[in-house]
Order: structure tokens, then sequence, then C-alpha cells
């Protein structure tokens, strides 16, 4: 998507150790028209998958799946990151390492809301190892749901988080793929 790919290039910071900073229209301070055009193309890509929910991590993913839903006319789910008193229990529970935070963050989805027979794109604002993804993807299966796709704003391709979700079998589509960032220089994949 050119345009979110001259945003990127533009107002995008390489802070280093592979962190990409893009808070000023993605995750911090959000761009409602540019969320809506991307989440508007994400549908575009994963509509032929008739996806009948949308699954998201807390909090960043959440406006790209938010427009997404919109488009295709679907409920968006994103995953908790600590339990709410109106979450009963039984919950799904997954982990995953924060690269921004430096931790391992929870993920948690209620069974009210990601049901067996559940059609789930997963939907995220980065792909860098894959690990936040790789989560999302085992609560789908512990949910008994399927999981028809993967849909990101950002690729950070040098992570390999692509090459550690090949075992999941299902297309993973990215807006913007990043090759190399360095020396405060972000390098898009041709």
């Amino acid at each position: 998507m050119k345009e979110l790919a001259q945003r990127v290039l533009s107002e995008g910071r390489d802070l280093g150790r592979g962190i990409l900073k893009v808070d000023g229209f993605i995750n911090h301070q959000i761009d409602p028209l540019l969320m809506q055009r991307a989440g508007a193309e994400l549908a575009r890509r994963f509509a032929p998958a008739h996806p009948s929910k949308i699954l998201t991590a807390e909090i960043s993913g959440i406006a790209p799946a938010l427009a997404a839903g919109l488009a295709l006319d679907i409920p968006v789910v994103y995953a908790r990151k600590s339990k709410p008193v109106t979450m009963s229990e039984p919950v799904y529970v997954e982990s995953a390492p924060s690269h921004t935070k430096g931790l391992e963050v929870l993920l948690m989805v209620s069974p009210e809301y990601l049901r067996p027979g559940d059609r789930v794109l997963v939907i995220d604002d980065f792909l860098a190892s894959g690990q936040t993804i790789a989560a999302l993807a085992r609560l789908v299966e512990k949910a008994a749901a399927t999981l028809v796709g993967i849909g990101v704003l950002i690729e950070k391709q040098f992570e390999g988080g692509r090459a550690a979700l090949s075992g999941l079998s299902v297309p993973i589509e990215a807006l913007v793929v990043i090759a190399d960032m360095r020396d405060g220089h972000i390098i898009l994949a041709a």
C-alpha cells in the first residue's frame, strides 16, 4: 500500500534493535483515514477466505483490525493483556514476548467470543519475529476455530516472522514490507 509505505518512510524512525517508531500514525496517535484505507485493503485481500471474525492483540492491532472488520462487516475480538473482572473463567491464555516492552505478555480471550466454527482472520500492526501472531494462532486453535489468514500493516522481513509462521499454512499479507533497518535508514523490500 503506497500511502502507508510513504508514511513509514517519511515519519517512521529506526530506534535500533529492530524497533520502528510509527506511533505518530499507527499506535499512539492514530490516523483514522489511513487505518480505514489499510483495513479496506486487508479486507479486500482476505474476503475470498470468508472470515467470520477478526482476532488481534491489545492494543496496537485494534485500529487496523477494526477498520478491516468494518469493511468485512464482521466482529473484531482482541486478546486482552490483563484479565478484567468481567471476564469469566475459563479463559484461553497464551504468552508471547514483547519486543518493545522487553518482557513476556499474556494474551487472553474469552470462549464467549472465540468459538468452534469461527473462521478467524488475524490482523495486527506488525509482523516481526512472529511470536505474537503465533500466540494468537494458538488461541484460535484452543477455541477449535479455523485460522483463515494473517494480515499486517508492516512486516519487518529481516526478523524472520513469516518463516516462523510458515507451519500455519495460511495466507500472510503485509501492506508494507521492510527489508532492513540500519543506521537510521528504513529500507523497503522491492
